[in-house]
């Protein structure tokens, strides 16, 4: 199965595209995600919406608005309130920020890894 983390931006006006996603795929959400940080001694997140596999493809998105998304904050809690009304909870954790890595492909397959590992998203066999 492929997973690709697919960057909507960083948690500004495209939350409101992350959230419509989710409204509409509601269906095929897996998971939503926190992905909590430190950042200029501020706590942001970055927000995801994990989809189950399409019918056909085998392909699994991992919708991603990454690092903007200040804790707490009206646009944080417009992600609470749309996983409460699909009925989702929100699973967080601390990750590392993505300018730890020295490209952003490297920090996504960081966090692929600790989904897997965390049996958030399917292995690869």
């Amino acid at each position: 199965m492929i997973q690709r983390f697919i960057e909507l931006g960083e948690g500004y006006s495209d939350l409101y595209e992350l959230l419509e996603i989710i409204e509409t795929n509601k269906d095929r959400v897996s998971q939503l995600l926190c992905l909590r940080l430190q950042k200029e001694d501020k706590e942001y997140a970055s927000l995801v919406a994990v989809l189950n596999p399409a019918a056909e493809g085998n392909f699994q998105p991992l919708y991603i608005c990454r690092e903007g998304v200040p804790i707490p904050s009206k646009r944080y809690n417009l992600f609470e309130e749309k996983a409460a009304e699909i009925n989702k909870d929100i699973i967080s954790f601390d990750v590392k920020p993505s300018t730890d890595f020295a490209e952003t492909e490297l920090y996504f397959h960081y966090l692929t890894g600790i989904l897997r590992l965390n049996y958030l998203i399917p292995s690869l066999t």
